[in-house]
């Protein structure tokens, strides 16, 4: 018997919780898509400015940690915001080597379309505000659990932290 209780394959595909998780990251994004497209940004490009409305000015390094992207995977997605009018990404004052990204006033005013969002998404899933509120929680500690099991395997190998 295995600690998998009831779970009579828990190699079946349909058991996965890494398939289950990439399905609904996809499936929930596609939703995002066509609300976010006439305020010409990417889902990706949203979270930049979600917390940018919530948290700026930051610095590069200090965004990339509350998104949990990496630079390289960061400095594109502010160009493109940069590009666009939406943010400035000038050299901190105190730190010459470091980039303060700032909302623009066009970034700014964006935030008053993104207020609708919400709603819309839940409307758009039919699901209630409390079930989502759930999930967030569920997926808020799984998230933590991979964090903490992806620090152990790093130090148990003699890999330095990430970040």
């Amino acid at each position: 018997m295995s600690d998998f209780g009831d779970i009579p394959d828990p190699l079946s595909l349909e058991n996965q919780v890494c398939f289950a998780l990439a399905v609904a990251s996809r499936g929930v994004i596609a939703v995002y898509r066509p609300l976010l497209e006439p305020m010409g940004l990417t889902h990706p490009q949203y979270l930049v400015m979600l917390a940018l409305w919530q948290h700026a000015p930051l610095s590069v390094k200090d965004l990339g940690r509350l998104l949990q992207l990496e630079p390289a995977t960061l400095s594109p997605l502010l160009k493109r915001l940069e590009a666009n009018g939406f943010v400035n990404r000038p050299r901190a004052s105190q730190d010459e080597r470091s980039l303060a990204v700032t909302l623009t006033p066009a970034g700014r005013r964006l935030r008053d379309e993104a207020e609708k969002i919400p709603a819309a998404i839940v409307e758009r899933l039919g699901m209630e505000p409390a079930e989502l509120q759930r999930l967030h929680g569920m997926l808020t500690q799984v998230i933590s659990a991979a964090g903490k099991a992806n620090a152990a395997h790093r130090a148990a190998n003699g890999q330095t932290p990430a970040g």
